[in-house]
């Protein structure tokens, strides 16, 4: 397998001296519903996980929650003043919002991680870390407060491995400034542990001062607690390579002398209809509001989790994936041709030919070779899409197939479509009853009366309120057809 690696900026085979493979991705901050980029990043890595997994590696997933230290702007906790806001205890916020995640995951089809460590719940962890750094002496103690000191670390190690900022950039590593630049050194030093302020609700105990950690330490803390000093692959979204993932690398280099991950691995943000997507510019959307419409953007229009899964699957997870609501509606419709084709493979009693169709069974075999190169090269999944449409032409073309050809249908749909992709498909008719289709037909005939009495203006109407449903209806000479 090919990864493309953040630290190195190419595309490398991907090895591992062990069949246990570690796997870190940074997680929400569960202030709020989870948006479309959430949904991304668990996607993405989703298919990275499944796929390793398919290739008989272990994988020790772990995906952490950020339910303390990621501070706004003016040094105000996400989590405490979205508490304040709804009245709540913060760690009621957190929960909350995690269900949430949870919740949407699922509808996602997302395998849930080995391990889903929260930032509170390793707040010992991360002293006993930060600890080790002042120890090493790339952290100092200002007025209870502690700062990684960045121009010494800077002189021994090489300063932002990702993202390839100099010392120089005007863009600082990660600084509020509003409050606590009097206690650093320097405006590029972030904090590792925060002294809280009287009102601060969320503290703990620790050497330096009643506190909580910054934001950073925590993932160095969870990640070297369940994956060791080093491990395989750290992914998250492209907005966390500056500062957090960089800050990570500073911390574990400066204790170990190693970069924590040998691969980074970042996906890319998404934006909405060309622009950034931001509550400031009211185009956030959450993945609740998709799956229910619920936002101005959408119309009213609600749409299928796979759908969302398939539109970010049809994209490189290093590119750019634009949201718009012609792009979805696309999605959407694709994933119904494949899960027709999925259907009609299933639930068909087909009568199997005796005699091979090798020109069939060839292209079969061509598809589950080029389906698997695409997993290879990078998690190429916009081609194994291809390849999967390609698939289901095959089967709507079937009459009397071999059992090879079956067998090999079945596997690029339940290795790739179902196993790798994690697409949910649906075999049963579970809206579509014999009495809704009895009633559909009666409908439809009082449409064809309604025409032959001339009366289109009525017979019209009723065609553009099915359609306006999901119908499309179909007129031909002597009846009507209709599909959903």
């Amino acid at each position: 397998m090919k990864l493309y690696n953040t630290l190195s900026k190419k595309t490398e085979d991907f090895f591992s001296k062990s069949i246990n493979i570690g796997l870190y991705v940074c997680g929400p901050t569960v202030y709020g519903d989870s948006h479309l980029g959430h949904a991304r990043c668990a996607v993405i890595f989703d298919v990275l996980y499944r796929y390793l997994l398919s290739q008989g590696y272990k994988v020790r997933y772990v995906r952490n929650i950020t339910d303390v230290g990621h501070l706004t702007e003016d040094w105000k906790d996400k989590i405490l003043e979205k508490a304040k806001l709804e009245k709540l205890e913060p760690m009621e916020v957190a929960q909350k919002y995690t269900n949430s995640y949870h919740d949407n995951l699922k509808l996602l089809n997302c395998l849930p991680p080995s391990i889903e460590p929260t930032a509170s719940g390793h707040i010992i962890e991360q002293i006993e870390f930060i600890k080790e750094i002042i120890d090493h002496g790339f952290a100092y103690v200002s007025n209870g407060s502690v700062y990684f000191d960045v121009e010494k670390y800077s002189q021994i190690y090489p300063y932002s491995q990702l993202s390839g900022r100099s010392l120089d950039d005007p863009n600082k590593e990660g600084t509020r400034e509003t409050q606590g630049q009097e206690e650093k050194k320097s405006p590029r030093d972030f904090a590792l542990w925060k002294k809280a302020n009287p009102e601060h609700i969320m503290h703990w105990p620790s050497p330096w001062s009643e506190g909580f950690p910054g934001w950073h330490i925590e993932c160095s803390a969870m990640s070297r607690k369940y994956l060791g000093e080093q491990f395989d692959i750290h992914g998250g979204g492209l907005d966390l390579m500056f500062p957090h993932h960089e800050a990570e690398i500073m911390q574990g280099c400066s204790v170990s002398g190693l970069n924590p991950a040998r691969y980074w691995v970042h996906c890319n943000l998404i934006t909405i209809n060309g622009n950034k997507m931001g509550k400031s510019y009211n185009n956030f959307i959450t993945m609740n509001q998709l799956f229910s419409g619920e936002h101005e953007l959408l119309g009213g229009r609600a749409f299928n989790p796979m759908a969302l899964r398939l539109f970010i699957l049809m994209a490189n997870y290093k590119s750019p994936l634009d949201f718009s609501v012609p792009a979805l509606d696309a999605a959407e419709s694709g994933f119904l041709r494949l899960n027709e084709a999925y259907k009609k493979l299933k639930t068909t009693d087909w009568k199997v030919s005796q005699a091979e169709n090798t020109e069939l069974s060839g292209k079969i075999r061509y598809i589950i070779t080029e389906c698997g190169a695409a997993l290879c090269n990078d998690l190429d999944t916009p081609k194994l899409v291809s390849s999967l449409f390609e698939a289901a032409k095959v089967i709507n073309q079937l009459e009397k197939p071999s059992v090879k050809d079956l067998k090999g249908l079945n596997t690029i749909f339940e290795k790739f479509a179902v196993g790798v992709l994690g697409l949910a498909f649906n075999t049963e008719d579970k809206v579509v009853t014999k009495a809704f289709m009895g009633a559909l037909d009666i409908l439809l005939n009082i449409r064809l009366r309604l025409k032959e009495a001339k009366n289109y203006e009525v017979s019209d109407e009723i065609r553009k309120d099915l359609e306006a449903l999901g119908f499309t209806i179909k007129d031909g000479i002597d009846k009507t057809d209709w599909s959903l």
